[in-house]
């Protein structure tokens, strides 16, 4: 264990969003979707499935410090 106190951080970039498919529920970045149709369920049915979702961030946050290297990653609470 670490006696840093992580003092010096930095902010990490966020992921980028997320599309998923409504059929087969693969979830990729709009970058990975080659074409504008599912990967997925054109491989396994030979469907043209194109209706995606884009989910939502969970505003999740990453750091880095500076000093020791450690990533610190900050997920806020979901509310039941």
């Amino acid at each position: 264990m670490t006696e840093c106190r992580h003092t010096q951080l930095v902010l990490l970039p966020q992921n980028r969003k997320r599309l998923r498919c409504r059929r087969c529920h693969l979830t990729l970045t709009a970058e990975e979707l080659a074409g504008d149709y599912c990967p997925e369920c054109f491989e396994t049915s030979g469907a043209r499935q194109a209706d995606f979702e884009v989910l939502e961030s969970l505003e999740e946050v990453r750091y880095r410090c500076e000093q020791c290297g450690a990533i610190i990653e900050y997920r806020p609470r979901e509310n039941a």
